[in-house]
């Protein structure tokens, strides 16, 4: 499924009466594991998506040089992608909707392809308080962005077979693309102090890796409004 499609649900609440019964675990004051009755094998699935953050902050505090670690981080990112589609493909096939997957999809959607993507950043030696403040603004993009198509996604247009007709911004996983990027610096060893283009103002408040651009710019076309991305 890709981000911010709403797959991972299975459809309206009236294909399936167990929506109901959801409700009411996840309202119900007692039980220590209603909400854990609540899930669904498809939201397990999307929860496997925060497994990159985890081997980021390993990578930093390991030897930079063992890049088993970051080759991980990076490696589980597309995995998210394919978890993504998975939740919604398991969520047919039982034939089972989940409310809590309703939100677990924008949720997870953030961790992968926002949080796990700038985690990767930092382990790779975009650490200075301007870079983290650049890196902050991604992911509030991605967040933002998320949040967007949550509210708007009923009142887009829509095809012949009810499916909106474009994404506004760029789609959350097509930060996947600077992944990609970051997996070329990890093959040639420009990590840390190698990093492409350097430092600016180095020694300065105002220091940073001039490359996290590419995480400004990426974030702003993913909040763009006048953005349309046609939906294949």
């Amino acid at each position: 499924m890709p981000a911010n499609s709403s797959t991972n649900s299975g459809g309206p609440a009236s294909a399936d009466g167990g929506q109901e019964k959801q409700k009411m675990l996840l309202s119900s004051d007692t039980g220590h594991f209603s909400m854990v009755r609540a899930l669904h094998l498809a939201d397990l699935v999307t929860e496997l998506n925060v497994m990159s953050v985890f081997s980021s902050l390993r990578y930093c505090l390991g030897d930079p040089h063992d890049y088993g670690a970051i080759w991980a981080a990076l490696g589980f990112m597309p995995f998210g992608l394919f978890f993504d589609f998975m939740d919604g493909r398991i969520a047919r096939w039982r034939k089972k909707s989940s409310l809590m997957g309703q939100e677990l999809d924008s949720l997870a959607d953030l961790i992968s392809f926002g949080m796990a993507p700038a985690a990767a950043a930092f382990a790779l030696g975009i650490r200075t308080p301007l870079d983290h403040l650049f890196l902050t603004f991604f992911v509030l993009c991605g967040l933002t962005r998320l949040a967007r198509f949550n509210v708007t996604a009923a009142v887009l247009p829509k095809d012949k077979t009810g499916k909106s007709k474009y994404f506004e911004g760029t789609p959350i996983p097509t930060t996947l693309s600077i992944v990609g990027v970051m997996a070329y610096w990890v093959s040639q060893e420009w990590i840390l102090e190698d990093i492409p283009l350097g430092v600016a103002a180095q020694g300065t408040a105002l220091e940073f890796h001039p490359i996290v651009l590419l995480f400004v710019l990426h974030g702003c076309l993913m909040v763009s409004k006048t953005l349309h991305i046609p939906k294949p």
